[in-house]
């Protein structure tokens, strides 16, 4: 029988195969129990869903579920953006979310991911828990159900759209008055939740707006919902060939992440947004605090930081650990390089919509692309070139990876080591402050390796070094 397995940002699960309504009424369950034992299951727990195929059928199970263990069901009326969801958690002062998402994840999947009362994704001791719970339950009818027009009745369900609310919120945290002055700005919610959250506003200010993808596909056009330079080309082209669109901005599938295209067609690392969104938020808007980034993020943002006498807090992957220093109020922004960020003030889960809507901030006060604000940040820290690639390990090979990592070589690339850092997988710091890491990941047979010098010759030896260290000479 399939176990139920927490993964840094929820249980995720091929649909008809582990992820069908038996497993996710035992999986809501837990949930339920969980709550009950923190003491704060009176507060209600919202129910919320992406664009995916069956999300809002899921949802409905989940309510019923939810009711029928006597806990007050917040059900979102239309498919919903993960930070949407974390800031409805926090506005009603409920006891958390299950939000029905698989992110960025192929269209086969979905998932559930549950976040507590304070916002941010559940952190570890909560989600083993709730493992531990669903694992116990299943086979087993666990649950009551209560159907959805007696929940109605008792008042135990309400049905909610924050979207409105959510925006309010917003228009205190990016300035609008600034962004009017683009003329033209392109965006992609990618078929996915970030529909009418960009746009709108925008419109709403006097931009003019181009977009494409706007309405809800389950396929996401045939390819996985993620914003990156792979999956997005035909956002790049039309940009690249519109001469009127200062900026291109793109969410993933529940728009928690971003894209930035920059006018002449460029995609732009989500590592160096998030460096360079540090620098204006310290420079231009004076914010004070320290900045987040995960162990295989940038050190771009350290050399940012370091110029503005900013403290820097790395953490392990995963954004719950960024969201804690969010929710603490100790940091101006956090980030991680999978395109994920938030900022002080605001909720502590990555919010692909407020990252956008920053970087249109900052191109219009600035004046000039992200590419050229690149440059010139460049000349002023130092330049940070970075590259993920994934190594695929044959069974010999990943039975042999956990003594090939245990040693630490010498040098990679004709760099000594100069330090080993063990918060998430191995990162080699090598003397000229390049380096590598290395994780495995906890599904496939797969290392993921991440690289980062100040060449792209450097960076093309050190790639060639991490990929030689695990694989070997053949």
């Amino acid at each position: 029988m399939q176990r139920i397995t927490f993964g840094t940002s929820g249980w995720r699960g091929i649909i008809c195969e582990d992820f069908i309504f038996e497993n996710v009424k035992v999986v809501t369950q837990a949930i339920a129990d969980n709550v009950k034992a923190s003491g704060e299951a009176e507060k209600g727990i919202i129910v919320g869903y992406d664009s995916r195929f069956m999300g809002e059928q899921f949802a409905r199970q989940a309510a019923r579920v939810l009711t029928g263990a006597g806990v007050k069901t917040f059900l979102l009326t239309r498919d919903t953006p993960t930070p949407v969801i974390s800031f409805e958690i926090l506005r009603r002062s409920a006891a958390g979310a299950i939000n029905f998402t698989a992110s960025h994840n192929p269209p086969e999947y979905n998932g559930i991911k549950f976040s507590p009362s304070w916002g941010g994704p559940a952190l570890p001791q909560t989600t083993k828990d709730i493992e531990r719970r669903a694992n116990e339950m299943m086979g087993e009818v666990c649950y009551s159900e209560c159907p959805l027009d007696e929940a109605l009745q008792k008042g135990l369900l309400v049905e909610i759209d924050p979207m409105g609310e959510y925006l309010k919120d917003l228009s205190t945290k990016v300035d609008f008055a600034k962004i009017a002055k683009l003329k033209s700005v392109a965006v992609n919610p990618l078929y996915g939740t970030a529909r009418g959250y960009l746009a709108e506003p925008l419109r709403d200010h006097g931009v003019k707006v181009v977009q494409i993808n706007d309405r809800r596909d389950p396929y996401f056009g045939g390819f996985p919902p993620e914003p990156s330079e792979k999956y997005i080309q035909d956002f790049i082209t039309l940009v690249k060939n519109d001469p009127s669109i200062e900026l291109g901005i793109a969410t993933d599938g529940d728009a928690d992440r971003f894209g930035i295209i920059d006018a002449d067609g460029s995609f732009i690392e989500p590592n160096y947004i998030i460096a360079l969104l540090l620098d204006y938020l310290v420079r231009v808007r004076g914010l004070k605090g320290g900045v987040a980034r995960s162990v295989a993020t940038s050190h771009l943002i350290d050399a940012v930081a370091k110029s503005h006498g900013v403290e820097v807090f790395e953490t392990p992957v995963g954004f719950k650990y960024v969201g804690e220093l969010i929710s603490q109020d100790r940091i101006i922004i956090g980030g991680e390089e999978s395109a994920g960020l938030s900022i002080k003030g605001h909720v502590p889960e990555k919010d692909g919509i407020l990252a956008c809507l920053l970087v249109a901030e900052m191109v219009a006060h600035e004046g000039i692309g992200v590419k050229a604000l690149l440059e010139r940040l460049y000349e002023k820290v130092g330049r940070y070139l970075t590259r993920r690639v994934n190594i695929v390990l044959s069974p010999e090979l990943e039975a042999a990876f956990p003594e090939r990592i245990a040693a630490t070589p010498e040098s990679f690339a004709g760099m000594k080591v100069q330090e080993l850092v063990t918060i998430d997988g191995n990162k080699f710091i090598l003397e000229d402050g390049s380096w590598l890491l290395f994780r495995k990941s906890g599904t496939e047979p797969v290392v993921r390796l991440y690289c980062e010098a100040s060449s792209d010759e450097r960076l093309q030896a050190l790639v060639a070094a991490g990929r030689e260290f695990i694989l070997g000479n053949g």
